[in-house]
């Protein structure tokens, strides 16, 4: 079920890839909303996938989160994948699933967001902001 309401930057949520074409992300994941809140592009939203799976040689566009943002998870460490970029519907989007009938949403600090954003950045070639 998809949710019904326009995410706020650094909203934890999940979303269903399930239709991409594979190198790309072909499953459902936890994702970090990076747009700004005042960018409101109907029924749209920019995320950045999560991974509780360490790249294989750390570059300047993977960011370890402090702490972890995943509801109902345990694992010690969560990457973001920054090079992994991807605007998607708000239908793709869900609350994560923490018990029967339980769903909610996870955070991460502004500060995590901009990071995030930078490294973003990086992964394009631009200059990035000292944050």
């Amino acid at each position: 079920m998809a949710i019904t309401f326009h995410p706020k930057a650094g909203a934890v949520l999940v979303c269903d890839f399930r239709g991409y074409i594979a190198p790309e992300i072909v499953k459902t994941r936890p994702v970090v909303v990076l747009s700004p809140n005042h960018v409101r592009r109907p029924g749209l939203v920019t995320v950045v996938p999560l991974s509780t799976t360490a790249p294989l040689h750390v570059e300047p566009y993977h960011y370890l989160l402090q702490g972890n943002p995943v509801p109902g998870s345990d694992a010690d460490a969560v990457w973001a994948k920054c090079d992994l970029l991807a605007t998607v519907s708000v239908e793709r989007l869900d609350r994560k699933k923490i018990g029967r009938g339980r769903y909610v949403v996870g955070y991460v600090s502004m500060d995590q967001v901009r990071a995030m954003r930078n490294c973003a950045a990086i992964s394009f070639g631009l200059e990035i902001k000292a944050i």
